[in-house]
């Protein structure tokens, strides 16, 4: 099976690598890099490089889209990117987003009234492209074919339930202790409903340096 994770400039790391890192450790999931065109992407900071392995349009069957967030979606939400993945859904066993890819999903036409999470800044923006945001980690329509996982690390998560509907628990369990995916946080502070003003300042913060 084929597994196409989409990449773009400005993508969040984690949100395309800790899914490939699930992924990729089922010898039946053939995972491909794909863009607009081949060649290296930079992330949304500018500091890491990922490859384009294969262009949108050499891969138009994938059995599972995967397309990630990060400040460089807001872009993506017209043109190549949303044109293939509509394209690609017709024939999908899941097309799934991680944090704002759900963006891309929903510009799509693929989130019309149907629950969808994303990071817990762009819930508003996900609720005005048609979908009906929700905070829950990972949110299934199976009937639809649509998985959505909220912010960065909520990608993980989403990638584990994915081998168990395409394998079966039995693989998920094996690839999560392949990856020693045993979380265990030093701080209480995944969500801002567990953190304070002086947190959420901090993170206003960081957010202006990177915007």
């Amino acid at each position: 099976m084929q597994v196409a994770i989409a990449l773009f400039p400005r993508v969040t790391a984690l949100d395309a690598v800790g899914p490939y890192e699930v992924l990729q450790r089922v010898p039946s999931l053939d995972v491909v890099f794909v863009g607009e065109r081949r060649g290296e992407v930079r992330t949304e900071n500018g500091f890491l490089g990922l490859t384009v392995d294969a262009a949108f349009d050499e891969v138009p069957a994938p059995d599972v889209v995967l397309v990630p967030g990060g400040i460089g979606t807001r872009s993506q939400l017209d043109g190549p990117l949303p044109e293939w993945v509509r394209a690609a859904h017709t024939g999908t066993r899941f097309t799934t987003s991680v944090c704002t890819g759900s963006l891309v999903l929903a510009a799509a036409g693929l989130l019309d009234g149907l629950t969808a999470t994303t990071h817990w800044a762009l819930l508003d923006t996900l609720g005005g492209l048609g979908a009906e945001p929700v905070t829950q980690r990972v949110v299934e329509h199976l009937p639809e074919r649509i998985v959505t996982a909220a912010g960065v690390s909520a990608g993980i998560d989403m990638a584990l339930r994915l081998v168990a509907l395409l394998v079966d628990d039995v693989a998920a369990r094996a690839a999560q202790t392949l990856v020693e995916y045993d979380p265990a946080p030093p701080f209480d502070a995944g969500h801002p409903s567990r953190v304070g003003a002086e947190v959420m300042a901090r993170i206003a913060e960081y957010a202006a340096v990177r915007a």
